[in-house]
């Protein structure tokens, strides 16, 4: 029979077993986890996805439809009222005496996520069902929590939200590593002299998907001050590992007035403040991952939370691991990108903590990066943390016209193909800063999860759009 909710609103799962429940009359939908039906009665764990517990149903025989309740399967969708009374079982603060049940949607005996562990490679072959794991449904309202404390923390500081374009004709990095955004058609693409004409596109030049949203916010920044994006950025990397996805979303504040002293000070408030915002919000679930996925997880968040950050130049950072004695796989030379081996070795074995890197050789940096005095580094900084090495980069930006033609010059780009982004150095220019956190590291860290593809609700990698 159909409920009238008039009366009775529904309660969520995580309020009927909160310490403030109260026994009383309770209505919750949910999806079956477990059933247990016997003869006289039955056991029916139903979840709603808003705590990792499960609320027990408990139905006894005498209901009209009984005979159809012991059918139930895992994974069905039911309605259930009843009384919210105290548990007599050990772990439940309350259960659910039913006295009525609805079933809104079978599940048939073939229900893939079953009582019993899966594999993680298992259930991202069912990314349409695994949110209903105890495990993933743990991720992803991490996700969504801290999703919320990103704003939360800008809006704080009274930085601007900007909403930077996801279709763009700039390619931020520089890397060509763009996906390609056309209407043309790519059996019979319009020729200029042998090459495609890019210019009877739909917007008339090539674009793609953007890899950042840095250089557009680096033109709200000289308006509004302080402003940050937050939003999905995608690279055409052909890369099948662990820590790469073709889609995830980045954070990147951006800030006039900053030089990169100031740029590190706010990257390392910011990652405190992620991680202590973890552990008050969301308590219940780091329990979990610190119980299953990685020992020890809560102890590395309270420490980063109370952490303070050293600080080593670029330089002085290969000297410590050319001196340290170590014999890593990558060798280390200055003038070398610093692999994950040398930063997790400089945070864990030589400062004991996170730490920034600074002042990186300008030609192993982007072009926007600001040129140093001494004409061989860039005013660029890693924020590195130890078990996984770099989660933030950023740098202070060329704030000077010439130069920063110079740079791009050097890398390769055309000026004339970013003369609105050199305009913002023509006209009231001003030292800025700014870096960039990919949101799905972060989630990794703050997790214990140990590949991207776990953190993103629907992963698009190499091979595999699925979903």
């Amino acid at each position: 029979m159909d409920f009238d909710e008039s009366s009775l609103p529904r309660t969520r799962v995580r309020d009927a077993l909160s310490s403030h429940a109260r026994p009383g009359a309770c209505l919750v939908k949910g999806w079956v986890r477990t059933v247990r039906a016997g003869k006289n009665v039955a056991f029916l764990a139903v979840n709603d996805g808003s705590c990792l517990d499960s609320l027990q149903a408990v139905v006894d025989s005498s209901l009209q439809n009984y005979p159809e309740i012991r059918k139930i399967g895992t994974g069905a969708c039911i309605a259930v009222r009843g009384e919210l009374v105290p548990s007599p079982a050990q772990g439940q603060a309350m259960e659910l005496q039913v006295q009525q049940l609805e079933i809104l949607g079978e599940a048939d005996p073939q229900y893939p996520l079953q009582k019993k562990r899966h594999s993680f490679e298992y259930l991202r072959s069912i990314a349409h069902l695994r949110v209903r794991s105890n495990t993933f449904g743990a991720v992803f309202r991490m996700r969504s929590a801290l999703s919320f404390a990103v704003h939360q923390f800008f809006r704080e500081r009274g930085f601007l939200y900007v909403h930077t374009p996801i279709i763009t004709a700039n390619d931020c990095e520089g890397a060509g590593e763009m996906f390609r955004v056309t209407t043309l058609d790519p059996q019979a693409p319009p020729l200029n002299n042998g090459r495609i004409d890019w210019s009877q596109d739909f917007f008339g030049e090539r674009t793609g998907l953007t890899v950042s949203g840095q250089l557009q916010g680096e033109s709200f920044a000289t308006a509004f001050s302080d402003i940050y994006t937050f939003g999905p950025t995608f690279r055409a990397e052909n890369s099948n590992t662990s820590r790469h996805a073709a889609e995830f979303w980045m954070i990147e504040p951006e800030m006039a007035f900053a030089d990169l002293t100031e740029n590190c000070r706010v990257a390392a408030d910011f990652l405190r403040y992620l991680c202590q915002f973890s552990l008050e919000e969301c308590a219940d679930d780091l329990k979990f991952f610190d119980a299953r996925i990685e020992k020890g997880l809560i102890d590395k968040l309270e420490n980063l939370a109370d952490a303070e950050f050293a600080t080593l130049s670029y330089t002085d950072a290969v000297k410590e691991l050319q001196a340290c004695g170590e014999q890593f796989e990558f060798p280390v030379e200055w003038g070398c990108d610093l692999q994950s081996e040398h930063e997790r070795f400089l945070t864990e074995k030589i400062v004991d903590g996170p730490l920034f890197v600074t002042d990186y050789p300008r030609q192993i940096k982007a072009f926007y990066m600001r040129s140093n005095d001494d004409g061989k580094t860039v005013a660029a900084m890693d924020c590195l943390v130890p078990r996984v090495g770099e989660i933030i980069g950023g740098s202070q930006r060329e704030e000077r016209h010439d130069v920063l033609v110079q740079r791009m010059i050097e890398a390769g780009i055309a000026p004339e193909s970013l003369g609105w982004f050199l305009d913002l150095r023509r006209w009231g220019s001003c030292p800025h800063a700014g870096f960039g956190l990919g949101f799905e590291r972060f989630l990794m860290y703050v997790t214990g999860m140990s590949n991207i593809r776990d953190v993103i609700p629907f992963p698009r990698t190499t091979g595999n759009a699925a979903f």
